[in-house]
């Protein structure tokens, strides 16, 4: 396989799952447009806002993941990947400002107690929204597991709070027409609105992490670091750093090596432990610096041991 095919079956498979999520909205706001036209329920308007800006994300999300895809060019040497963190906190605004739309709907209708009309209607309505938002949640969960895509898994998120709003769609309708409960309706929209602001919270984490360059979780750099320096012929690691973008992940650190080795010794060595981490870390750029063992024992340094090897995590003077 190529060096670019797991890119573009990536870009492929995001960008389907972005076009699911499109054609998915475009189906609910239509049907949840005939039913709050049918009952008058701001649980209802809720969600039909919210699916009507899981519409808008979802084209940005399209967007995002197709940028993402691009390789790297002479204006972007680490590629396009940020773009996916950005479209994740475009969907993150937007599922904020439904969430205050969907509040203050709720206190007008607790203020002034309006009636919500046809309950029949909006809970079949909120059925076939829930099973075809379980087939959307299935495809993408899929493509997650393949990409591990920033964008799709936001995309995910919002989608699976829909659930739970179209599930307290039917419960507001029946309390409110079947059980006499009149502020039911309200109170449902008003802790739809308070889910889906967290669920923006949430959110928003990984995006903001990539955009900052968030170092690998420890338990990840621990296993790099024990495959990268089990090479016989370093003697330790150090300034590892690690980030992520998009799909792809970069990673730079400096071995330490006998003084009197030659440069074309050294870049054996290097090739060799590039092999090593595509073997386990497939996909990840390195860049790798060489420096002299005699400097280990400078102070700076923090030693840590392996099973094969000494680790040196630390800044080298």
């Amino acid at each position: 396989m190529s060096e670019t095919s797991p890119r573009a079956l990536y870009g492929t498979l995001t960008a389907r799952a972005a076009l699911f999520s499109v054609g998915t909205a475009v189906f609910l706001v239509m049907l949840k447009g005939i039913a709050l036209w049918r009952t008058g329920s701001v649980a209802m308007l809720g969600s039909l806002a919210d699916t009507g800006l899981d519409l808008l994300a979802s084209l940005i999300t399209l967007y995002g993941v197709r940028l993402a895809a691009l390789p790297a060019d002479h204006d972007h040497r680490f590629g396009h990947g940020k773009a996916e963190a950005i479209a994740s906190l475009f969907q993150v605004g937007i599922i904020s400002f439904s969430a205050v739309g969907i509040a203050w709907r709720a206190i007008e209708r607790l203020v002034h107690g309006e009636a919500t009309a046809n309950a029949g209607l909006g809970i079949i309505v909120s059925l076939v929204a829930i099973a075809t938002t379980l087939m959307l949640l299935g495809y993408q969960r899929r493509v997650i597991e393949k990409t591990g895509s920033i964008a799709i898994r936001t995309d995910h998120l919002h989608y699976k709070s829909d659930l739970l709003l179209n599930l307290s769609v039917i419960a507001a309708l029946a309390l409110d027409q079947y059980a006499g409960f009149t502020g039911a309706d309200a109170l449902f929209g008003l802790l739809i609105a308070l889910w889906l602001g967290w669920g923006a919270w949430r959110a928003s984490a990984n995006a903001i992490d990539q955009l900052m360059d968030r170092e690998w979780p420890e338990e990840r750099r621990q296993q790099f670091l024990a495959v990268a320096g089990g090479h016989p012929e370093i003697s330790g690691i150090h300034d590892l750093r690690t980030r992520t973008s998009g799909s792809r992940d970069f990673v730079q650190f400096h071995v330490w090596l006998e003084p009197r080795m030659t440069v074309s010794e050294a870049h054996r060595i290097m090739d060799e432990i590039e092999d090593k981490v595509a073997a386990s870390f497939p996909g990840v750029e390195i860049l790798i610096h060489f420096d002299p063992k005699e400097q280990i024992d400078q102070p700076g340094n923090r030693l840590a041991e392996t099973d094969d090897t000494r680790i040196v995590e630390g800044k080298a003077p």
